[in-house]
């Protein structure tokens, strides 16, 4: 962080009546706010996922694993949920 942007939080933190840390705290927090929460980022979330799906029917026909492979390179592509 450049001298500059770092006085210029201080200054907006200090007119806040907070700490520069709680000041950054709070604004990380807005952003992970406003970009959402992965749908599924826990072991609760993955449960709750899987009690919603519907059984799927027996007859039904398997993917083959080239559309596998593409969801799972679009996945990894895409990176892992942050916590």
């Amino acid at each position: 962080m450049e001298q500059a942007e770092r006085e210029a939080f201080r200054r907006q933190a200090e007119r806040e009546g907070k700490s520069l840390s709680a000041w950054l705290r709070d604004a990380g927090r807005r952003q992970l706010a406003e970009a959402g929460e992965p749908e599924i980022g826990t072991v609760d979330d993955l449960r709750r996922f899987f009690s919603a799906v519907p059984d799927r029917a027996c007859d039904e026909p398997e993917s083959d694993w080239e559309q596998h492979r593409e969801v799972i390179d679009s996945s990894r592509a895409r990176g892992r949920p942050t916590a």
